[in-house]
């Protein structure tokens, strides 16, 4: 099934007025709130126990459309109000969300559960005859939080989380793009990669304009918690801690992981006949490291998995990025790829030595997420162990701070057709520093040549060509920048892995 239409069913519920909460929570129970850190480190010294109870009636067997047509009902599990400012929406389980996810609220009056039922929502007549009262083995399969982001008084979505331990987010003026996870394990490994999942999901009430949630993770080689609190507004930023119990010794885990989205750009547009110049919900793989570099790394659909590992001690952020901003750049009215959000990891302490990985894996069309970048600590994550992190995830439409440097405007790269075998790379910076040289260094078994420095008409900034022509069949990496007469750095570095498979040949 296709990426986008699930997403597009996640979001499918248009505004409905705030109608009454008691009516979703009949008999529930009201008790005093349990840790969830704490239900998280004592179910890592148990086995692991998947759930086996295959869904019934009306939720199981069903088709991408029957499942769209499975609505919350308002004042049931949809606008549920969470405070003065915030509303809820409940999400059905089905198609691609089998698993049930408990979900409680923390209230002035206790902790109170969510009932399950399928009498909280309707069914499309065309697809259901009859609803049962009970459902065995359903629950819940995520949530909705609603805010008035743009208009105070129209509850849009803001943030919602479904399926593993994905969420994704929105400011203003956004629509749903990238995603986040809680962790990743085996991402771009040779091992099938694992999804650990939200078992159990806690709603807090709303203070000072923000929200608190927490989740409960697990998966055959850990539990975890996961503490996040959400302040909607242009750009909606959260403070996130993270906590993992490995069951397990554990090599390949992702630490704040992102997930996103590229068919083609102008790095390399004839992946795909298609009329749109651009197709990608991120283009950009940006990160400051702990020695003070700004890295620029363009995102590329590789013929093959790729994996990158930009080692580093202590960074400060790392992202994936939409640069390009305009309508004219995707030429989407549907999609609405220009107004897609930017996610910025930047760790709110010490997280040691490891690197930054990208893995770029490769895709015939849109509806696949194909790219996901994330943490990996230097060493292996030990059974037993107690593992934190903390950090701040920004969606953003802003662009990435490149502090003082020049920014990187485009990459583009295309065949050299006077000389078989060789590439053109173009890269514009916006500055007026046209007496900055550029600083170009390859490894692997490469010739680059035609190195040229430029400014543009219309003082629209440099540009940077050059030639590259390989000698072998591997991979040759490119690293580029402006440097002063001093020798100091005028630009982020930018950063391209060639592939004889991912650039066809050339």
């Amino acid at each position: 099934m296709r990426r986008r239409d699930v997403l597009g069913a996640a979001a499918a519920l248009f505004s409905t007025p705030v109608l009454g909460f008691a009516s979703s929570i009949a008999n529930a129970t009201s008790t005093s709130p349990a840790s969830l850190l704490e239900a998280a480190r004592a179910l890592s010294a148990q086995a692991y126990t998947p759930n086996t109870t295959a869904l019934s009636a009306p939720f199981a067997g069903l088709t991408y459309d029957a499942y769209r047509s499975i609505r919350p009902q308002p004042g049931l599990s949809a606008m549920l109000p969470h405070g003065e400012e915030f509303a809820a929406d409940l999400l059905p389980p089905g198609l691609y969300f089998p698993d049930p996810v408990k979900i409680d609220r923390v209230t002035p009056e206790g902790l109170v559960e969510i009932s399950f039922r399928p009498g909280l929502f309707s069914f499309g007549p065309r697809y259901f005859e009859g609803v049962p009262q009970t459902s065995p083995g359903a629950g819940f399969s995520g949530m909705r939080l609603r805010y008035g982001l743009n208009e105070p008084k129209r509850m849009d979505e803001v943030l919602v989380v479904q399926g593993a331990s994905y969420f994704r987010a929105i400011g203003q003026a956004m629509v749903y793009g990238l995603s986040a996870r809680a962790v990743a394990i085996g991402t771009g490994g040779s091992q099938p990669e694992e999804f650990p999942r939200f078992t159990h999901l806690r709603l807090h009430e709303p203070y000072n304009g923000a929200v608190r949630l927490e989740g409960l993770i697990d998966s055959p080689s850990l539990a975890g918690h996961i503490d996040m609190t959400v302040q909607p507004g242009t750009n909606t930023d959260m403070q996130i801690a993270v906590t993992l119990f490995p069951r397990v010794e554990i090599s390949t885990i992702g630490i704040a992981p992102l997930t996103s989205m590229y068919l083609k750009g102008p790095m390399r547009a004839s992946v795909s006949d298609d009329f749109r110049p651009r197709v990608h919900d991120s283009d950009l793989l940006f990160i400051e490291n702990g020695a003070g570099e700004h890295l620029w790394r363009p995102i590329a659909n590789p013929a093959e998995v790729e994996s990158s590992a930009f080692v580093d001690d202590n960074p400060v952020s790392f992202g994936l990025f939409q640069t390009a901003r305009r309508f004219e750049d995707f030429e989407d009215t549907e999609a609405r790829y220009h107004d897609r959000p930017s996610a910025i990891v930047r760790p709110s302490d010490n997280w040691g030595r490891g690197a930054v990985m990208l893995v770029e894996i490769p895709t015939g069309d849109e509806f696949l997420d194909n790219i996901v970048a994330f943490w990996r600590p230097e060493g292996s994550l030990e059974a037993g162990g107690t593992y934190s992190y903390a950090y701040q995830l920004s969606w953003t439409r802003d662009v990435a701070d490149t502090a003082n440097l020049a920014p990187i405007v485009q990459s583009r790269s295309g065949e050299e057709h006077d000389r078989p075998g060789t590439r053109r790379f173009v890269v514009d910076f916006d500055t007026d520093a046209t007496d900055a040289t550029p600083d170009i260094s390859s490894s692997g078994q490469a010739e680059v040549s035609g190195v040229s420095a430029f400014a543009l008409p219309d003082a629209r900034g440099m540009r940077v060509t050059f030639l590259l022509t390989p000698a072998s069949e591997g991979s040759v990496e490119l690293r580029l920048s402006l440097r002063a007469e001093d020798g100091s750095a005028v630009s982020p570095v930018w950063l391209h892995r060639w592939t004889r498979a991912r650039d066809g040949g050339v």
